[in-house]
């Protein structure tokens, strides 16, 4: 073999190959360390500039709750998996003694949103759904990276005239979703990382469904039977404090 590039690939340890994988080695410790300070410094940030916004989007998720409501969720992508995460969360507590609560993922069904997408057009697969499932006084939670995503503004669109509170999970500058009257509470991480942004809006929204559960504490006698059929609040020990999923 005379080729001395193909001798390198085949035997880099006779070529530095040793000390270059030491060095690529550390590269890539120091890109792990920098990118978990880059995490933390966004959740921190956000929650430090956002924290008020938060206690009073969760307040507004107890409300509907409190009165019979539901909550439900959409997204794109990566917030498609975010918006079933969130649906989850609050039917399936993993916190012992905490109410399973209704909450829908409008994204969920394939069918659906692809029947949609071809006979009207994709800007229109959570209007659909939202229209069928929509009550006033039910919470629509939207998240998006962008704050800018069509489908997900036209749902919002949809349901302020259906008496359903808004409230959006947005990055960057916040798009449209942070214009006033798009949404009655846009939670926005101001950051150009998609990653980041996802990251954060992990952490919102577990701690959401925290304080969700914290504001509904002292109704949970009353919130089993004041509801039924679909929307009824079950008290459920899922299970134990510590996560078993």
């Amino acid at each position: 073999m005379s080729d001395p590039g193909a001798l390198h690939a085949l035997y880099p340890f006779l070529h530095g190959g040793r000390q270059d994988a030491a060095r690529l080695d550390a590269a890539l410790l120091e890109s792990v360390a920098r990118k978990a300070e880059d995490s933390v410094e966004a959740k921190r940030a956000f929650f430090a500039a956002n924290g008020a916004a938060v206690v009073a989007a969760a307040r507004a998720i107890a409300a509907s709750y409190r009165n019979g409501g539901r909550l439900l969720v959409i997204g794109n992508g990566g917030s498609s998996c975010d918006a079933a995460h969130v649906a989850v969360e609050f039917q399936h507590p993993v916190t012992a003694g905490r109410p399973a609560l209704a909450a829908i993922n409008l994204a969920a069904d394939a069918a659906m949103l692809t029947a949609v997408g071809n006979d009207i057009g994709f800007a229109h697969v959570f209007v659909r759904p939202l229209v069928a499932h929509a009550r006033n006084g039910d919470t629509l939670l939207g998240i998006s990276t962008s704050g800018n995503s069509e489908n997900v503004l036209a749902a919002f669109a949809k349901a302020r005239t259906l008496g359903v509170t808004t409230i959006a999970l947005a990055g960057g500058d916040g798009g449209r979703m942070a214009l006033p009257g798009t949404v009655d509470h846009c939670l926005v991480v101001r950051s150009d990382s998609i990653h980041r942004v996802q990251e954060t809006h992990v952490a919102i929204y577990h701690i959401l469904w925290d304080l969700v559960h914290t504001l509904l504490a002292d109704d949970r006698g009353g919130l089993a039977a004041a509801t039924s059929g679909p929307s009824a609040i079950a008290t459920v020990d899922a299970a134990p404090s510590g996560e078993a999923r």
